[in-house]
């Protein structure tokens, strides 16, 4: 390359891996003399040693918990260089290149590199050890292993180490070889293993092997539980025989192995444990203690600082003291000072000294010479590092100074260029293993920016971004950042404090993208991969940050399988720096100027359906962001309405997609596509020759949609597989069409967008073939997004998809509201037979009380509530006969099935982004607030604390009223009816004259001003009967002000305009606002959680309660027998919900229960004994997401392990199914018992969903066979623990273990979403498919758990449906309320009927009565079939279509008349759309 590259870019490419430094500065080496101690006497010498003796356990229990986590710490210097790369801009020291990958698909040419590493020394051999690779690491130990060739009468010592981290290989190998060549009297064997490698049984034989004739074991970083337990089982056995052991930041187990001559964690009172029958030992010290609870106390940041500085000392300090404890715990912290520093030359004398003081052999027959041992060599702690630069930079001015004047003029790069923030790993720097570091700042500079590069040893990056990228001004000089170390910016792998982290970035306010460098794989395995990254390095590298507000998980830098040393991916990098720069520009142009591409989508597609969004108005909600636009300057056309909107894109809102009516903005030729989309050749295999027939007229590609100024509003392609019986079939998905592909062209490259923003939950770009996580440039959501920053309005209860969103499509998620909840309440006949109910209350004991029994039993038959109480007397039996227990039992039941519906929550209408809800609307989901327990907020709910005025138990009361107990159903349901009074009077104090919220007052306000008087709540309490005292009311109202605050506080539009601006979005969780209400306020950029976090103990105590009501429903249907297996489907939405409910749930049915390891992950497990248990082991089939697939893989490795830990059991089988099916299919398949215990099961990689929903949503499917095939195709692909960086087709063990299932079950979280509302809970539900694999035919119990309330239920997947249809599709306040929404309202309504025949599809779960009621409702009233013809006719076509089609594969059987009507209405409806009239 030429120009700007020429001096620093050109020459980076041509020697990538130079060091860019020299030894010059080393006039600066030499330790800081302390004051001499050796006039003191020998008493205060020993007293010195006891009291430093002390404070080094506290030092090495420290590393252990807290600074240890982290993969960069490094320590002040012992010995500080000052690094000069240069003498003059372009002189550089060399040193040998790596490789460079820049695939061929990147079109800018470059200069190749070559591949040259450093030669093997004469001194040297290769030795081959045998090994099978790796699980997921499939490199070889013996790659890294050093022997000497001639060891020339030398003594010889052995190490052995192994690390999380590769970079250290490269030096270590060095090191040892520096040794063997230049030392005369001692030589070293070296076996080196990286921490992954060990999965593999042969390379952890070779492991125990090396270690048993080991002279000294290194270990680093050993923070993944399972492993850390191999490396204990290995070393502890061979301890004692070790001369040295030395055990760097690593998981407590594994630093408790640390032995150095006197120096173990245990001698210093740290991890010692008392034996059996061994009295208790006097506490060595309580300063360690001291220590620990001071240091519970303080930040991360503070903890952190202060054990640098006490160590900045330590090790010169000790070096006048005499030998023993405190002389060994010197060596320890030098070595580790040793370790930190990195290079090859440190780790050298690093050896040599532990060699020399205590290999036995070595120690004391001078071998090496002492003084030449130099010590550990470190750069400053922190500082502004640019490979170019004379010295590390202490403050951001002199760094500005020196760029601008040394490096941006010859770089093209102004004084007023975009600026970007990198953060920087101290140990890459101190192992001179940076080129995939310079390689970035090269691409940077290439596009005439300029970036900051800062590190820190420490934990706390925080600490040079506050102090490094602000000026003397204390104003921010950057304009985006990059964060290259892939950590959690406070705290790193093991332990954060994310409040700090965001409170530092709010502060800053500017993008904050976390990059990713692989660890656990080179960048073949990567390549190869079709997970992408490591499941481990995603837990800690991708989940983490994204807590701190992270965005865009890009992969940047490679591993070499040889050298262990960092490679930069180049078209990675570019695409990183891209999208940086894009980034920080938006920060400099004016708004004006400013082009922003809004993208909606169209689901199913042709089908009236543009816009599609769940829950949200979108043509309202996109009216409401161009005004805002237009107040903010952007250049807009705003239409005068959201009619005239809907119009302008779509030109008549009843247009097809495929139609011509549909507003075409742009015909690209074929010619333009082919030069500006480089992937289009790709798409052929797929597709054929562009331009195909998708979103295409046959010659051109059209792109929908329709320009308003420097706005475009567009309308996303869809899959175009729908309506296709064979792609839906495929295990993988198809790559995205030309017209697909030809969409996104348009919106970078044509249009010339700064920013897209994809509107509503969701499209289909993140769901594009490709990597799980870590695209490379061949995954099709990497192609597409490009380099455009994505911004993406999201549901506030859709975290995982939200998830997916932002790790495959780069998004910038920004949460929306979901509709304001209302009680479903009750209706028509329901609300009559609650009136008979009422009158049974008051007469029941007069002589009509059997009269009006008899009637409530004829009711609740017409209202099909028989098929829900199954003693309900018959239409035949006379109340007359009954005593009056029975009678009231009788009511009891129907009452408490009136309750179920009139108390279900339901979403009425659709959101509009920017309007928050009103107080009436907000009160229903207070009201569900407040009926949760919140121990941890120290507050009962409300309904519990009502029961315990009248001296109840609130779940005895629920017990008794879901058996149908008359006098406690009426005290449920006077004490919902008093819940409901207290919170909507509290809410009302904030209120008002329109009914809205301006803002909240105060509840605790309130309190202080009603001293004496009684609270508003708690005199509606009192008038439903209720005396709560005021102080056990406070907590609880002061918290729901809280949650009432936040539910007001909506800042969704300000978010985009912010993050328009090029600001930070402050991150959030995602899911339910009932459970969380940190869920709100709305406009955040959503994340999920911490996997390694789940399930909680709450979780696993929720999950026992529904699991036992599972079985006991199951038994009471079946006499008394256990089931054997149980289906479940298992979502990442749901499990971030719950925190993890459902993985609890599974592992309770195998009888295993999670453990967490000893920094609180959970990543072990316990078999419970039987004895325990107290039942059977029941065997599962999990069938996975491939959302949850994606988010929780390694939930999924723990799922497995459990179930095969259950297999392994040696227990008889009539108490273990899950033994008892594996031992059957092992000899039924022919495999091993583990094999045959395979039982965890998902999507193959990059694809997702069965496709069985959209079969049904278009109609494209001929019969369930074809369902149930797609299914067992999509959904058989196992995860194995013992092999976990693959998942494997697995379709017999799949089937085999299906047609064992006995009971299939799902879970409801959420009110906001159920079985009716999406297609996903039918597209994953195996019922038929089951009932086709057994051998009897009989199809399982389905069961669902309703979760969405204090009181937890298990119903059949039959009750379920019905109470759905209830309370939505045939309740008028839900359908009103769509009705109310216009255009997109119609459409819902359609979708819930449409959902509803997919549970008949795939479960036969649909009663006859649910279809001829919505009949009734929909078609039979003529004044509704005009609603909905003027509305949307294309949905209301959709809906007679859905009927049509429900009767004629036999799901719905009416009279002839019904059907005539649905004819001539679908005929209606093709004249109007073509315009007859």
């Amino acid at each position: 390359d030429i120009g700007p590259r020429q001096t620093f870019g050109g020459l980076l490419t041509r020697t990538m891996h130079t060091s860019y430094m020299s030894t010059a500065g080393a006039n600066m080496r030499g330790l800081q003399k302390l004051p001499s101690l050796r006039r003191r006497s020998s008493s205060t010498f020993a007293r010195r040693s006891a009291s430093l003796a002390l404070l080094l356990g506290t030092v090495v229990a420290l590393v252990c918990v807290g600074i240890s986590s982290h993969m960069g710490l490094g320590m002040a210097p012992a010995t500080t260089t000052a690094r000069n790369p240069v003498s003059r801009i372009g002189t550089i020291t060399h040193r040998a290149p790596l490789p460079v990958f820049r695939p061929s698909l990147f079109s800018r040419s470059t200069v190749s590199v070559p591949r040259a590493f450093q030669p093997a020394t004469p001194t040297e051999t290769d030795v081959k050890v045998p090994s099978a690779g790796g699980m997921f690491t499939q490199t070889k130990p013996e790659e890294r292993k050093v022997i000497p060739r001639d060891e020339k009468g030398r003594k010889k010592f052995k190490v052995v180490y192994v690390v999380l981290e590769s970079q250290y290989q490269s030096s270590m190998t060095q090191a040892c070889k520096n040794i063997n060549r230049d030392q005369e009297n001692v030589c070293v064997e070296c076996s080196g293993y990286l921490l992954e490698e060990l999965r593999d049984p042969a390379n952890y034989e070779a492991f125990k092997k090396d270690v048993a004739d080991a002279n000294v074991f290194i270990g680093s970083l050993i923070f993944v539980q399972d492993l850390a337990e191999k490396v204990v089982e290995a070393v502890k056995p061979a301890r004692d025989n070790l001369d040295a052991v030395l055990c760097f930041p690593s998981m407590p187990d594994v630093m408790k192995l640390n032995k150095l001559g006197q120096f173990t964690l245990s001698s210093l009172g740290v991890g010692n444990e008392k034996k059996e029958n061994e009295e208790p030992k006097a506490k060595k010290s309580s300063v360690v203690k001291d220590f620990f609870k001071a240091a519970s106390k303080a930040s991360p940041a503070t903890f952190e600082e202060n054990l640098l500085k006490l160590l900045r000392t330590l090790p010169t300090v000790l070096k006048f003291l005499p030998a023993g404890i405190a002389q060994d715990g010197r060596s320890f912290l030098l070595s580790l000072q040793y370790w930190l520093g990195g290079s090859d030359d440190n780790l050298e004398n690093f050896l040599l000294m532990i060699a020399n003081k205590y290999v036995d052999g070595v120690k004391g027959q001078n071998f090496i010479d002492e003084k030449k041992i130099a010590p550990p060599n470190l750069i400053a702690e922190k500082g502004i590092w640019h490979p170019l630069a004379p010295k590390v930079f202490e403050s951001s001015d002199e760094y500005l100074e020196w760029y601008n004047k040394e490096v941006g003029p010859l770089n093209g790069v102004p004084a007023d260029a975009p600026t970007v923030g990198v953060i920087l790993q101290k140990s890459h720097i101190n192992t001179k293993d940076e080129a995939h570091y310079v390689s970035l700042f090269q691409e940077l500079e290439a596009r005439g920016c300029r970036p900051v590069p800062v590190y820190t040893g420490s934990l706390d990056f925080s600490i040079p971004v506050e102090q490094y990228f602000y000026n003397r001004q204390k104003r921010c000089i950057v304009d985006s950042v990059i964060n290259l170390t892939g950590f959690a910016m406070v705290g790193g792998p093991a332990t954060q404090d994310h409040d700090r982290a965001v409170s530092v970035l709010k502060n800053l306010n500017r993008p904050y993208i976390v990059s990713v460098p692989l660890v656990f794989q080179s960048f073949e395995e990567w390549e190869k991969s079709q997970l992408g990254l490591h499941p481990v390095q995603t837990a800690l590298q991708v989940s983490l940050p994204e807590l701190d507000g992270a965005i865009e998980p890009i992969i940047f830098a490679g591993r070499d399988a040889v050298t262990g040393r960092s490679v930069p991916m180049q078209d990675r990098i570019d695409i990183l720096a891209e999208r940086a720069m894009n980034w920080a520009k938006l920060r400099k142009i004016e708004n004006k100027d400013k082009k922003l591409a809004i993208t909606i989508f169209s689901f199913p597609p042709d089908k009236g359906n543009v816009g599609t969004a769940a829950y949200l108005n979108v043509f309202g909600s996109i009216h409401a962001v161009m005004k805002q636009l237009k107040a903010e300057g952007y250049d807009v056309d705003v239409p005068e309405n959201v009619e005239d909107l809907i119009d302008g894109v779509l030109k008549d809102k009843e247009a097809e997609l495929a139609s011509p009516e549909l507003n075409v903005e742009y015909r690209m030729s074929v010619d333009e596509y082919l030069k500006k989309t480089p992937y289009a050749d790709d798409l052929r295999d797929n597709w054929g020759a562009p331009p195909g027939n998708l979103n295409s007229d046959g010659e051109n590609l059209l792109v929908y949609g329709k320009r308003f100024g420097n706005v475009f509003i567009g309308v996303q392609p869809s899959f175009g597989y729908e309506g296709d019986p064979m792609r839906l079939l495929f295990a993988k998905s198809a790559s995205p069409h030309h017209g697909f592909a030809a969409y996104y062209t348009y919106i970078e490259k044509i249009f010339g967008a700064n920013a897209v923003l994809h509107f509503g939950t969701h499209g289909s770009l993140e769901f594009m073939p490709g990597k799980q996580v870590g695209m490379s440039g061949k995954c099709y959501p990497d192609r597409l997004i490009h380099s455009l920053p994505n911004l993406y309005y999201y549901a506030a209860n859709n975290p995982s998809e939200a998830t997916i969103a932002k790790r495959r499509g780069y998004a910038s998620t920004i949460s929306y509201l979901t509709p304001p909840a209302e009680n479903a309440g009750l209706y028509k006949g329901l609300k009559e037979l609650g009136e008979l109910v009422g009158s049974y209350q008051g007469l029941r004991e007069t002589g009509r009380g059997a009269s009006i029994v008899n009637s409530i039993v004829a009711s609740a038959r017409q209202c099909n509530l028989d098929k829900d109480i199954a003693d309900l007397p018959t239409e035949e039996d006379d109340a007359q006969n009954m005593d009056l227990e029975h009678r009231d039992r009788v009511v009891g039941k129907v009452y408490n099935q009136l309750m179920e519906i009139e108390s279900r929550l339901l979403p009425c209408g659709l959101h509009t982004v920017g309007v928050p809800p009103t107080v009436e609307e907000a009160v229903a989901t207070l009201v569900n607030i407040a009926s949760l327990d919140r121990p941890e907020d120290g507050f009962k709910a409300l309904p519990r604390l009502c029961a315990e005025a009248v001296g109840r138990d609130i779940e005895e009361i629920y017990r008794n009223s879901d058996n149908g107990v008359l006098e406690d159903v009426t005290l449920r349901q006077n004490i919902v009816e008093a819940t409901r009074a207290a919170v909507k009077a509290a809410a009302m104090q904030s209120a008002n004259a329109e009914g809205r919220i301006e803002s909240v007052n105060s509840m605790e306000v309130q309190l202080k001003n009603l001293v004496g008087i009684k609270s508003p709540w708690r005199d509606a309490l009192l008038k439903n009967g209720f005396d709560v005292s005021e102080d056990k009311l406070t907590p609880l109202f002061k918290y729901l002000g809280f949650c009432l605050e936040q539910v007001v506080a909506d800042n969704e539009l300000g978010g985009l305009m912010d993050a328009l601006d090029g600001k930070y979005i402050a991150p959030g969780p995602g899911g339910d606002p009932i459970r969380n209400p940190k869920v709100l306020p709305t406009g955040k950029n959503m994340h999920a959680l911490d996997p390694q976090s789940i399930p909680t103990r709450a979780a696993v105590d929720c999950a026992k309660v529904v699991v036992d009501r599972l079985l006991d429903r199951q038994r009471q249907d079946m006499g008394g027998e256990w089931p054997e297996s149980v289906a479940l489907t298992l979502w990442g939405t749901d499990n971030i919900k719950t925190y993890g409910e459902s993985l609890a749930q599974v592992m309770w049915l195998v009888g295993v229960e999670p453990v967490a390891d000893s920094i609180g992950r959970v990543n072990k497990l316990r078999l419970i004994p039987l004895e325990e248990l107290g039942r059977p082991r029941v065997d599962v089939v999990v069938t996975c997401s491939g959302v949850f697939r994606d988010l929780f893989i390694n939930q999924m490795n723990l799922l497995d392990k459990a179930v095969k830990m259950a297999a392994e059991a040696d227990e008889p089988l009539e108490m273990n199914f899950v033994r008892k099916h594996a031992l059957e299919q092992a000899e039924e398949l022919g495999v091993d018992l583990r094999s045959a215990a395979t039982r965890i099961f998902s999507n193959s990689a990059g694809s997702y969903s069965a496709n069985v929903g959209i079969a049904i949503e278009n109609g494209g499917w001929k019969d369930e066979s074809q369902l149930q095939e797609q299914f067992l195709e999509r959904k058989s692909f196992a995860f194995n623990a013992d092999r976990p960086g693959e998942l494997a087709k697995a379709d017999q063990v799949f089937k085999s273990s299906l047609k064992k299932v006995d009971v299939t079950f799902q879970n409801l979280d959420s009110s906001e979403i159920s079985l009716s509302d999406v297609s996903h809970y039918f597209d994953s539900d195996p019922t038929k498919v089951v009932q086709g694999l057994r051998k009897d035919g009989k199809k399982p119990t389905a069961f669902v758990a309703d979760t969405t309330t204090a009181n937890a239920q298990v119903r059949t997947l039959s009750e379920t449906v019905r109470l759905d249809a209830r309370t939505k599709l045939l309740n008028p306040k839900f359908y009103e309320g769509m009705l109310n929404q216009g255009y997109e309202g119609a459409r819902e309504i359609t979708k819930r009927l449409r959902n509803t025949m997919g549970w008949s599809a795939t479960a036969g779960a649909v009663d006859n009565f649910v279809y001829e009621d919505a009949n009734k409702v929909f078609i039979e009233d003529p004044a509704m079939q005009q609603r909905l013809m003027e509305t949307n006719p294309n949905a209301f076509r959709d809906m007679i279509q859905t009927f049509l089609e429900a009767n004629g594969r036999g799901y719905w059987d009416t009279d002839e008349e019904n059907i005539e009507r649905l004819r001539n209405l679908y005929q209606d409806c093709e004249d109007k759309l073509e315009g007859i009239e």
